[in-house]
Order: structure tokens, then sequence, then C-alpha cells
């Protein structure tokens, strides 16, 4: 009996583990599946087309560029202007708060205006007014605006804002 019950054991042939995926590899797609990547192909040509055709179009002419150039430069004067009257005005002048607060307006405005404008980043009037501003801004943040800004500060300001203006003179 040993023998009859050895011999059965090694006729039936062992099952595969469970754990082993059987992977299938066929050698052409089936055509679902072609049309798929056909339509996704087709897709990402038209996106780029698009594209390309949409930034030729929405791209700012030279004479919207001009028109921009402009209003910096006004905008930018207008600025230095309300600088120059805020800084000398008197301490004891009952305006004094006022016109502080319009002058941190108009560089909030300008700031935000023109901070996110790569072609100005690199600009001489633009640097000197960023520079400016943030002296003038800083001051008055940290002192209150009755504060008298002290003669050095003073001078720098009043320094960076001729730079400033004959850089935008200069168109820089």
């Amino acid at each position: 009996m040993a023998s009859a019950s050895a011999t059965s054991t090694l006729l039936k042939p062992n099952p595969p583990p469970p754990h082993k995926p059987t992977i299938i590899i066929t050698a052409s797609l089936s055509p679902p599946l072609r049309h798929t990547l056909l339509l996704r192909r087709d897709f990402l040509s038209l996106t780029a087309a698009s594209t390309l055709i949409l930034t030729q179009f929405l791209a700012p002419s030279p004479a919207s560029a001009a028109e921009e150039d402009e209003e910096y430069v006004k905008d930018t004067s207008a600025v230095i202007s309300k600088v120059r009257t805020t800084l000398s005005m008197e301490r004891t002048d009952p305006n004094v708060a006022d016109t502080v607060a319009e002058l941190r307006e108009a560089s909030n405005s300008w700031v935000a205006k023109y901070r996110k404008e790569k072609a100005l980043l690199g600009k001489a009037s633009f640097r000197d007014m960023y520079a400016a501003l943030n002296a003038v801004s800083g001051h008055y943040v940290s002192f209150g605006p009755t504060a008298p800004i002290p003669a050095k500060r003073k001078a720098r300001i009043l320094e960076e804002m001729e730079t400033a203006e004959k850089a935008l003179s200069r168109g820089r």
C-alpha cells in the first residue's frame, strides 16, 4: 500500500502557487486602445497649436508696450511728487497724517501694480523708486505719520527720487 500511495502522489502535478500572477503579452494593441491613443495625441497637438496661436495674439504689441511705458512714467512721476510734498511738510501741519495716509496708499498701489512686471524689474528708475518708497513707508509704519524723517534718511530718499527721475527721463 505504501507503494500505491507513493505513485499516486507522484502522478499528480503540483498546482501553481496562487500568489504569482499570470502575465499575458500581446504584440499588437487592440483597436479601442489604438483609438484612445490617437485621440490623446490629437488632443495634445491641438492644445500645443492653440497655445502657440493664443500667445501670438495676446502678446503685447509695441503700441501697447509704449502705452504701458507712458503710464509707468506718469504714475511714477505722480508718486515722486507726492513723496516730495509729504517730505516738505512741517510736522506741526494739521494735514500731515492725511497726506501720509494718501502717500502710503499711492505707494502701495504703485508697488502692487509694477512689482509684478518683469520688464520693469531691471530698470534703474524702478529700483530707485522702490527703495525710496520702502524707506518712506518703513519710517511712517515704525514711527507714525507725524514723526519727522531724520535728515540723513530724508537726504537719501530725495537722492533716490532724483536718480529715479533722471532714469525716467532717459527711459531707464
